[in-house]
């Protein structure tokens, strides 16, 4: 999948529903299962994340990535790793997502090259500027709300997405605690989606569940 669907017309908003995977949700299924359930509930991205404390074999790490990305692109829905452009890269991965505290954005950008896209978090309007500069695709903007993923997330106001969206030409999605329940609260803020974690994977019901905060998205996006 080439990059540049980010950027098409015609198709549905492929930034609207970002799903992030986080095994601890688990309870014995299996992550590709899970990930299927969720592209059913129409998920229109999927970041493949591994935490630090539940490293795996590089070998482990690699194999996975394939599989989730090969179910991705059955589901033609873009499929990007967070943090470890090697597996991306080795993977055929779509893309890289990275933090502050990770690779530099720029020398992501030259290790992928131009055709695969690059996602950054930013926590303010001089971190979005330099990472739209330095060849970013769409930024990842949070914690808008207090959020028990990350332990280390920083804070984002409404009135600093709302700033750093008016300030860069790539689409930005809200990250951080979102929920179905308070996702309404983002309106009018310059969003073009969201990107979750336990909104989907911590659920009973992925599909019903991703369904359910897809429709709720958007209509705040699309007003």
């Amino acid at each position: 999948m080439d990059k540049t669907i980010l950027n098409q017309t015609g198709i549905e908003n492929p930034l609207l529903l970002y799903a992030v995977t986080d095994r601890h949700w688990l309870n014995g299924r299996r992550l590709y299962d899970d990930v299927e359930e969720a592209l059913k509930g129409g998920v229109t991205f999927v970041q493949l994340r591994e935490k630090d404390d539940m490293a795996m074999a590089y070998d482990d790490f690699l194999a996975e990535a394939k599989e989730i990305g090969a179910l991705c692109r059955k589901y033609q829905v873009p499929f990007v790793i967070d943090d470890n452009v090697e597996i991306a890269l080795a993977a055929g991965a779509d893309g890289v997502h990275v933090g502050q505290s990770d690779m530099e954005a720029g020398a992501v950008r030259e290790a992928i090259g131009e055709d695969r896209i690059l996602g950054v978090s930013a926590h303010t309007v001089e971190e979005a500027l330099l990472a739209e500069k330095r060849g970013a695709d769409y930024l990842g903007v949070g914690a808008v709300f207090p959020t028990g993923s990350k332990k280390d997330a920083e804070s984002v106001d409404f009135e600093t997405l709302r700033a750093i969206c008016a300030a860069v030409k790539i689409p930005v999605v809200a990250i951080g605690g979102i929920t179905r329940d308070n996702v309404r609260e983002l309106a009018g803020s310059g969003i073009c989606g969201i990107s979750v974690i336990s909104a989907i994977f911590a659920q009973e019901h992925i599909r019903e569940a991703s369904e359910a905060l897809k429709e709720e998205t958007r209509k705040i996006i699309e007003g």
